[in-house]
């Protein structure tokens, strides 16, 4: 007598617990969030496996079927690729799949992923241009987004007026006040400029809605024009024309892997912060002594050794 459907299933599902990936794990890489949120989610019954409620400790094996409220993700194969891309957004486009406005997306310009999906690294504003990167790994964008591992994301900001050394003082030192808190920046350098407008370079460690643009409104000083020219280990290339994307190669995602804390192919344990830290400073310290090249108009420090062509520091 044939087994039915849901016994085939259960039985699918215990092998599983010895044998197949952490389901909090795959919810992750799939991107809805954190490893600890996705227990949240399985332990309050948002989450099921071939039609049955999931339990904490559950895994699941390749074919298996996930529902976590309103997303259905079905469970890929082990040897699946992390992926890694570089977009240069330009402005006028925003970081959304879903706007009711129907404005022109980022996502309309990359390249097709089977039986995955471009998950973005962070946000870039409407107005905003520069580095955005894509990963086909939720572990990957949640390590790098989240608030506690204080990644470096540099930009070259042009603002409509000069910033005195008093207000330098202030954003280095004792820290800008917005309305959902202070902001300081790690480095804020002067890069010149002709009539009203000037250039600077910024360095910080924080990814909140808009928060160069509001800081710097906040000195008195609106912006022009933004552009996110690093985060992380990553540069955006010179050669990297606005539109255009360029994909990692298999080392350098596995130097990011790294970096970031993440064997490939593992759990990915957590990074050493600190570790995480000193690489950014030696990073930063190594664009002090770099040439200084024009991009589209846009003056900014670009490292111009032991860098690949798509960016990544070697």
């Amino acid at each position: 007598m044939n087994k039915s459907d849901k016994e085939f299933s259960n039985e699918k599902i215990s092998e599983g617990k010895s044998s197949g990936e952490k389901l909090q794990k795959v919810l992750a890489q799939a991107g809805l969030g954190s490893r600890r949120m996705m227990e949240e989610w399985i332990a309050t019954g948002r989450v099921s496996v071939n039609g049955e409620p999931a339990t904490l400790g559950m895994r699941v094996l390749e074919g298996d079927l996930i529902k976590a409220d309103r997303r259905t993700i079905r469970v890929a194969g082990r040897n699946d690729v992390v992926r890694v891309l570089l977009y240069h957004k330009p402005e006028g486009e925003i970081v959304s799949r879903d706007d009711p406005e129907k404005r022109a997306s980022v996502f309309d310009n990359l390249p097709k992923v089977r039986a995955q999906k471009w998950i973005a690294i962070g946000r870039l504003d409407f107005n905003t241009s520069g580095l955005l990167i894509f990963t086909t790994s939720g572990e990957l964008a949640n390590r790098l987004m989240h608030p506690r591992f204080e990644v470096e994301r540099e930009y070259a900001v042009r603002v409509q007026g000069t910033i005195t050394e008093e207000q330098m003082n202030q954003a280095l030192n004792q820290g800008v006040e917005l309305e959902d808190g202070f902001v300081k920046f790690d480095k804020l350098q002067d890069e010149g400029g002709e009539g009203f407008n000037h250039w600077y370079r910024v360095i910080l460690r924080e990814g909140r809605n808009r928060v160069v643009r509001r800081t710097f409104e906040a000195l008195g000083l609106p912006v022009s024009r933004l552009m996110r020219v690093r985060f992380g280990i990553i540069n955006l290339p010179p050669r990297l024309k606005r539109g255009m994307t360029s994909e990692l190669n298999a080392g350098e995602v596995a130097q990011v892997l790294n970096w970031a804390g993440i064997a490939a192919g593992s759990e990915g344990s957590p990074h050493d912060l600190s570790a995480l830290r000193q690489t950014d400073r030696i990073h930063s310290e190594k664009t002090k002594r770099s040439t200084v090249v024009k991009a589209e108009g846009v003056k900014h420090d670009r490292t111009t050794s032991g860098k690949s062509k798509t960016g990544v520091k070697r």
